[in-house]
């Protein structure tokens, strides 16, 4: 989030209140407190997703189990009107928590054959799944002020960027209607609880994974000269790289290309045969993506060629196919809904906020022919007065993904359910003509 947004998000902490005084529906907390505690990593869900089918099964969803993995979607339709998707994720991450929350998670799992990790819900998914399920209940006791399809999707390893295209991948919308629109809510780390921000237009980036595998030719560090040596290389192109977003990406389209790892050699006087670097690349345009990973091609190779290096030993650049395309907010939907938010929350607890270089694959179920518009909006998570503090101080607050991260779970959830209720109802209230 800029500065902008936060200096105006600290004015409206000092001029209003962001309490929000309805009671929750029956059960809320106690399912996010059970999901916090027994939190489930990628593509591990198995609990959790029968949890979240057994929930809108007795709410009296027609629910299908296990698409795409342990993916969830449940269905009631409920008259004539438009289809409205509403999305929660269900995966976890690989850390230890600290919040001290009574309830904490003490959940350990393995992520590889042999490799035990503790696994924490410390990027909100167990709020995404809580406030899902309790807008599926205010949704139903609310049935006779709307008329349309509900479809309910929770979804597996949203973590890595998998999760969306895997349920898509295994016929998802062959088995629900197809929707008329997309919906999905992220906590917000850095906005205090009672409030929502909306992005319109481009709202999370693309995000692509590449290794560079950097030959050389090894040696005795002693005689540099009999070599070629991939670390002085790798360190060419690492700079170079550099320049991509500097010098030929326009100033007015965001990029970003981070090398994250460098690894090579294994002794002090040893000069390796190789280096493996590991990128992460975001951007927001298709031609921005184009653009960078082109690039980073044409540096790697470029550079191993000034080197002196043959064309049979050039750099071997692996662009990884699990890349999760940038968030689009459609403006028309994104100004309907963000105006129903105002008048259910208040004009001082609805912002607007600048695009981040995150990732989230909420953007595949609108990536289909018929071009389906979506809106993910963030939903503030900090406990209102340590935000203020934090503010005065400029201390900085635990981020997502931090082991720290401890939402202020009941006025996260009162404002969640009735921010994401009230943009459903704005797409499927009875006006007395067709949609």
């Amino acid at each position: 989030m800029n500065s902008t947004a936060c200096g105006l998000i600290l004015a409206l902490m000092f001029s209003a209140s962001t309490a929000v005084a309805d009671t929750l529906p029956d059960g809320i907390l106690s399912l996010y407190k059970d999901l916090h505690a027994n939190p489930e990593l990628s593509f591990q869900e198995k609990k959790t997703s029968a949890r979240m089918a057994a929930e809108l099964e007795a709410l009296g969803f027609s629910v299908i189990r296990n698409i795409g993995g342990y993916g969830v979607a449940g269905v009631f339709e409920h008259g004539p009107g438009p289809t409205v998707l509403i999305r929660a994720d269900m995966d976890a991450l690989p850390v230890k928590e600290a919040t001290g929350f009574a309830f904490a998670s003490k959940q350990v799992a393995d992520i590889s054959p042999g490799q035990s990790v503790p696994v924490m819900h410390a990027c909100g998914h167990d709020v995404h799944m809580a406030n899902w399920v309790g807008t599926a209940k205010t949704l139903l006791a609310r049935k006779d002020e709307w008329s349309g399809t509900l479809v309910f999707i929770a979804q597996p390893a949203e973590e890595r960027g998998a999760g969306a295209r895997a349920m898509l991948g295994d016929g998802l919308y062959k088995r629900v209607p197809l929707p008329d629109y997309n919906l999905a809510l992220h906590v917000g780390a850095s906005l205090p609880a009672g409030m929502v921000a909306t992005t319109s237009g481009y709202a999370l980036a693309n995000v692509d994974t590449v290794d560079i595998y950097v030959k050389g030719v090894g040696g005795h560090g002693a005689y540099p000269h009999t070599t070629k040596d991939p670390i002085v290389l790798a360190s060419k192109i690492v700079m170079a790289l550099q320049t991509l977003v500097s010098r030929e990406l326009s100033p007015l389209e965001p990029g970003v290309v981070t090398v994250g790892a460098f690894n090579a050699g294994s002794k002090h006087n040893v000069i390796s045969d190789e280096a493996h670097l590991q990128l992460t690349v975001r951007s927001f345009s298709e031609e921005a993506r184009a653009l960078l990973l082109n690039g980073i091609k044409r540096i790697a190779h470029g550079e191993a060629l000034a080197a002196g290096l043959p064309e049979d030993k050039l750099p071997k650049v692996d662009i990884n196919e699990e890349h999760t395309p940038s968030v689009y907010n459609d403006p028309a939907l994104t100004e309907r809904v963000m105006a129903a938010l105002v008048d259910t929350l208040g004009a001082d607890n609805v912002i607007s906020t600048a695009p981040v270089m995150g990732g989230e694959d909420f953007a595949e179920y609108g990536r289909t022919k018929e071009d389906i518009p979506g809106l993910i909006f963030w939903l503030g998570a900090v406990n209102p007065e340590t935000f203020k503090s934090a503010k005065v101080a400029g201390t900085t607050l635990p981020s997502l993904h931090s082991p720290f991260f401890a939402p202020d779970y009941e006025l996260t959830l009162k404002t969640g359910i009735k921010a994401m209720t009230s943009a459903a109802l704005e797409l499927l209230a009875k006006r007395g003509v067709a949609e």
